[in-house]
């Protein structure tokens, strides 16, 4: 999906996240961006990029991944993320302003909960088990109570959320504004914002590392726009300051981020190269670049095995990619125009939302 920084209503928008948070992974999908932040004294790491990787398997070799089942949500599903202490999946859909939630044993539908106009991103915070929900066009954050199922609270926040990310370390939340090129912090026990930092133009994903207590934001540039300074980048984040400490350059078009808990590697989807850059969290260096394929969406991390899982809405599949050898080892097909991708890392099960089939592929490893 194609978003412009003031083209508000293009009709697919592409990106979804998902963010993968220590005990939850969020979904990321992708959008386009620019300028660098006022006021901030933010500087650009230099790290050379890395050689790509080589090989990208056909979209038959799945290896060891298969789809065990195919759930029935809304008409038009796309953000995802898993609690993974109750094993509970809760989808947004942007048609019918809902979030279905989904028991991650029986893969059934048990309820659905109203919220705002285009749910867009979803996130949950394991330890308090509570859900936050970006509404596009109402420009709010749902808050809704994972035990009872029901909206708490509504947050006003900046212009089209499209991502969110929770630290559940210290129970904050993170948003990105992306028609007004900001992060709107929000306080998890009084769902008030606290803080509003800015980043580059026409940001999209944003995710978290609670053990570094670093946020990750990617903005890319907008079609038809010139290159500058905040375009194709990683800004990040310092999380006990809220403020920005520097941007990593990465691909053409970066749109979805995940991060690795465990080693501290950021993955983060270049749609406009086919490509995922990954980085080093600690250091901000350029890992590796890995060719994946056309039209990447969303990419989540499971924290336990060091892999990621990046959808291709080109070719209605999901990559695999190994976080040790840097390379894609396997290719899932999944169902039509997949864009939200999470992971339970608790059973390492793969949740991925199609949104021209109005369905959910469970993927697991056989």
């Amino acid at each position: 999906m194609r978003w412009g920084k003031r083209r508000r209503l293009v009709a697919r928008p592409v990106f979804t996240r998902v963010l993968a948070v220590i005990g939850a992974v969020m979904v990321a999908v992708s959008l386009s961006g620019c300028e660098g932040p006022s006021g901030s004294s933010a500087t650009t790491a230099s790290s050379s990029p890395a050689a790509p990787s080589t090989g990208e398997p056909g979209a038959t070799e799945q290896g060891p991944y298969r789809v065990t089942a195919t759930v029935p949500v809304g008409k038009n599903p796309f953000g995802v993320t898993v609690d993974p202490g109750t094993h509970t999946l809760y989808v947004t859909d942007r048609s019918d302003n809902t979030v279905s939630v989904i028991d991650g044993a029986t893969h059934t539908v048990t309820t659905t909960v109203p919220v705002g106009e285009n749910p867009f991103a979803v996130a949950v915070d394991p330890g308090t088990h509570t859900l936050y929900v970006a509404q596009l066009f109402d420009n709010t954050v749902s808050v809704i109570d994972g035990t009872r199922h029901t909206v708490t609270t509504t947050v006003p926040v900046g212009q089209f959320p499209v991502d969110l990310a929770v630290n559940p370390s210290t129970h904050t939340v993170y948003v990105t504004n992306r028609n007004d090129d900001t992060v709107s912090v929000i306080d998890g026990a009084t769902h008030t914002v606290t803080a509003t930092v800015r980043v580059g133009d026409a940001e999209s994903g944003v995710a978290v590392d609670p053990g570094l207590n670093t946020v990750y934001v990617t903005t890319e540039l907008v079609s038809g726009g010139n290159v500058t300074s905040g375009n194709n980048m990683v800004w990040v984040i310092n999380g006990a300051h809220q403020a920005v400490v520097t941007n990593v350059p990465v691909g053409n078009g970066p749109n979805s981020v995940a991060v690795d808990s465990d080693t501290h590697t950021v993955y983060v989807t270049n749609r406009n190269d086919n490509t995922v850059s990954m980085i080093d969290g600690s250091t901000y260096g350029q890992i590796a670049i890995v060719p994946v394929g056309k039209d990447l969406r969303g990419v989540a991390v499971d924290p336990s095995t060091h892999t990621a899982y990046v959808t291709r809405a080109y070719d209605n599949s999901v990559s695999v990619i190994d976080g040790v050898t840097h390379t894609v080892t396997a290719t899932v097909p999944v169902g039509k125009n997949p864009q939200g991708v999470a992971v339970d890392p608790s059973t390492h099960a793969v949740y991925v939302t199609n949104r021209d089939d109005g369905t959910v592929s469970v993927i697991e490893h056989q």
